[in-house]
């Protein structure tokens, strides 16, 4: 029996999953802040729904998607992504009614059979949001805002940035394939195996190829903003605007498209310097025409998706690991009077640790520097007696002497 993990996917033992359920736990808060209800889809669908509607064309559907035959011959697909199955549901669950529309979703197991690399899995989880019905530039804004609302609601707030898009209409991106086309025909044999494959059914997804080749052959290929129609460049421009009266930093990138097909107008990227070279942590953009192209309701959509790995990573380098109080209890009675004090403590939202087998004061101490403990509270058949016990500073090492009460209320306020 093989007795390790299969590639591309891991464990998340005690600190590891602490951090992961701060993540959802805090995307769903910030999202209830702008309005968003939480919606959880099956982790599979019928391949129908990512297929036809993320892209055959995309390396999500043609590469890295697990499809499989379930067991009354319907071809299915785990989930590779979030944002058709909340359109799916949308139409499943006649939601046309709630119009506009938000729904979030938060620690939802998306899986992709890819190269497994720092921060990214074959099976990995995302938070994100879905907006239906606001067609206008300010839902693209305040979509972006809500990345970096939950961003710094996790404590990553250095070196953010967006880099920002408009991919126009469908109508400016058939005006504009058919020039890429005509511009890479001719250099054909110098493209890469992939931009060759990707040239007659996405030659989008060229302007973000890694090749050398396709880089330098990109200098002199036609720009997506010449091919934009002036409604789609006055919506960028409002965009931009928006960040700008909002105090986001964004850049402006002509070459990102995003890997999926469904994106009209803006597509954006959050980045967080503390990932280096893979420092993309939230994905999104527009979709106008992707609830039309699954259903028949003509619906306007924007979003975005992140990793929650990839923000783990992130917190994980910032060393955010609460830090407990911790009990050293020695003599009869002592540990039911640490367990009550440390539940008075939990019950306030602090982070409580007894050693429950007892000990020497030495073995609970080096316990206590193991766990990164904040505070010690040292009670001893004499602190029992006297009503007063011991409160150790951990960092500083000056100790005092509080009654239960009066630590209680220490603690708390040092916690808050």
């Amino acid at each position: 029996m093989n007795l390790q993990n299969p590639r591309g996917t891991y464990d998340a033992l005690p600190e590891m999953s602490e951090r992961l359920r701060f993540i959802e736990n805090t995307a769903v808060e910030v999202f209830r802040r702008y309005g968003y209800g939480e919606i959880r889809t099956p982790v599979f669908e019928h391949m129908d729904v990512f297929a036809r509607n993320v892209g055959d064309s995309t390396d999500i559907v043609s590469k890295e998607m697990y499809v499989f035959d379930d067991r009354g011959g319907d071809k299915m697909a785990l989930r590779p992504e979030g944002t058709a199955g909340v359109v799916r549901a949308y139409y499943s669950n006649g939601l046309k009614q709630n119009l506009p529309l938000k729904l979030c979703y938060a620690g939802i197991p998306v899986f992709r059979y890819e190269r497994p690399q720092k921060g990214r899995y074959r099976q990995h989880h995302q938070v994100g949001i879905e907006c239906f019905g606001f067609n206008g530039p300010a839902a693209d804004v305040e979509t972006i805002a809500i990345g970096f609302a939950l961003l710094k609601a996790l404590g990553i707030d250095d070196g953010l940035y967006v880099t920002v898009n408009s991919l126009g209409s469908k109508e400016d991106r058939v005006k504009y394939r058919e020039a890429l086309v005509a511009y890479f025909e001719p250099h054909f044999e110098k493209l890469s195996a992939d931009s060759k494959e990707r040239l007659h059914k996405n030659p989008l997804r060229i302007l973000d190829s890694k090749s050398e080749n396709d880089r330098a052959l990109l200098g002199d290929a036609p720009k997506l903003e010449d091919y934009l129609s002036e409604e789609s460049k006055a919506h960028f421009a409002d965009v931009k605007a928006g960040l700008d009266a909002l105090g986001l930093p964004y850049k402006f990138d002509g070459t990102l498209v995003r890997g999926l097909d469904y994106y009209t107008h803006t597509v954006f990227e959050i980045h967080s310097d503390k990932l280096g070279a893979q420092s993309q942590v939230i994905s999104g953009g527009r979709y106008d025409g992707l609830v039309e192209q699954m259903g028949k309701d003509s619906v306007a959509g924007v979003g975005f998706g992140s990793g929650t790995e990839r923000l783990e990573a992130i917190m994980r380098e910032m060393d955010m690991k609460r830090r407990p109080v911790s009990f050293i209890a020695m003599g009869e009675g002592t540990t039911v009077e640490a367990l009550r004090l440390a539940d008075k403590l939990r019950a306030v939202g602090l982070y409580a640790d007894v050693s429950l087998d007892g000990g020497s004061f030495k073995s609970q101490m080096k316990r206590a520097n193991k766990l990164n403990a904040c505070y010690s509270v040292i009670i001893g058949e004499d602190e029992m007696k006297s009503g007063e016990y011991q409160l150790k500073d951990m960092d500083s090492g000056e100790q005092h002497s509080l009654r239960p009460d009066d630590l209680i209320s220490y603690l708390t306020r040092a916690g808050k």
